[in-house]
């Protein structure tokens, strides 16, 4: 039987401790928003951090930045960051905490992120045995171009600290509960957008005599592209727009795909690599090609003595650690490592929890308390450094 429906604003009769990370993440995971939209999110968030006499103010206009100060330099500082947005997907599990949203979804974790750093901050306010202060950022729209952390950033939040360490976690269905990810140095992709408008000669798609045909010039410059690609540089064509029919050959094509890099060098060189392809592929058609490069978000890049210490805190505490792969995914958290010292790690949440970014997915909510114990020790080790 499912559960009474809980609201997530948590004005419930009685409610008035802070609930359990566990509540938390249901109650988020049961109403959840797209980026930039979370406004009952970061209510609900401000109103079980104030519960624990947590002081915070909103970020980024739909995010939530809390702060607990220790004792001794209270400008050392560390941020532990959590996503907050949903995804446009249509949640097909039958857990009683099911998005009541159609067609949004907690399908990436960031609900699980988000009741992990709430349930660190509650042990941290617990326990202010420690020395200077720490951030605990709910970031809102980590999905969508230009990403939360841009936003974050560019409010300067953390002006007159000195921050030691941004700090962010991720989930991750191939590893099982008990098991963190690390990897030093680069990490995972920055992310473009490529967008082409082909222009030619229509007409009749049996004359072709009479043709600059930006369809045939569209297919050649796809299958070019995509001989660009190699382990560290992936280019992909998600969309191809052409409205002609049968035997009606349009004036224009339309492109637009994504291309992934690990440095600014290497995307330079790649933007350059792409346009002379174009120029070529012109020549070659006699089309006329309009390209547009929208840079995304930067590589993650994780500081390596960050890494080396959060892999001894997560090995004194008896659990297992990889290291992890070149990801040729985005995220946005790379903002943060391009100002201050940042680590980003994976956390375990088991096979069954099927794949991110799916209808089914549904992470083992066993993996919360590890990740706050984890999390809560890095914590004050970084402080200490």
């Amino acid at each position: 039987m499912d559960e009474p429906r809980i609201s997530l604003s948590g004005t419930e009769t009685g409610d008035i401790s802070p609930v359990t990370p566990v509540e938390l993440r249901r109650r988020l995971h049961r109403r959840p928003e797209l980026s930039f939209a979370e406004e009952e999110t970061a209510a609900c968030i401000e109103r079980q951090l104030a519960a624990a006499d947590i002081p915070s103010r909103r970020v980024a206009r739909t995010g939530v930045l809390a702060r607990i100060e220790g004792s001794g330099d209270l400008r050392r500082a560390v941020v532990l960051r959590a996503d907050i947005d949903a995804l446009p997907i249509r949640e097909q599990s039958d857990v009683a905490w099911r998005s009541e949203h159609d067609g949004v979804m907690h399908a990436c974790g960031h609900d699980m992120h988000a009741a992990i750093l709430y349930g660190t901050l509650l042990r941290l306010a617990a326990d202010r045995s420690f020395e200077g202060t720490l951030f605990g950022l709910f970031q809102p729209g980590e999905e969508c171009n230009p990403g939360g952390a841009s936003l974050v950033l560019a409010e300067e939040p953390f002006a007159g600290y000195e921050v030691r360490a941004v700090v962010g976690e991720h989930v991750e269905p191939d590893l099982e509960v008990g098991t963190f990810g690390f990897r030093p140095g680069r990490y995972m992709a920055a992310n473009d957008e490529l967008r082409f408008t082909l222009r030619g000669r229509g007409g009749h798609g049996a004359l072709r005599g009479e043709l600059r045909d930006p369809v045939a010039a569209a297919a050649t410059l796809i299958t070019a592209l995509l001989e660009l690609n190699t382990p560290e540089r992936v280019l992909s064509i998600g969309r191809v727009e052409a409205a002609g029919t049968t035997n009606v050959i349009p004036d224009e094509v339309r492109l637009e795909g994504t291309m992934r890099l690990f440095g600014e060098r290497e995307r330079d060189e790649a933007e350059g690599l792409v346009a002379r392809i174009v120029r070529d592929n012109d020549l070659r058609h006699g089309t006329r090609t309009r390209m547009r490069a929208s840079r995304g978000y930067p590589c993650v890049t994780n500081d390596p003595a960050l890494t080396g210490c959060a892999e001894r805190v997560a090995r004194e505490l008896g659990y297992r650690t990889v290291e992890l792969p070149l990801r040729t995914t985005a995220e946005d958290f790379g903002f943060y490592g391009t100002r201050y010292p940042a680590l980003f790690y994976r956390l375990g949440v088991g096979a069954a929890a099927g794949h991110t970014h799916t209808s089914r997915f549904n992470p083992d909510e066993g993996a919360i308390e590890p990740g706050i114990g984890f999390m809560t020790t890095l914590a004050r080790q970084l402080l200490k450094r």
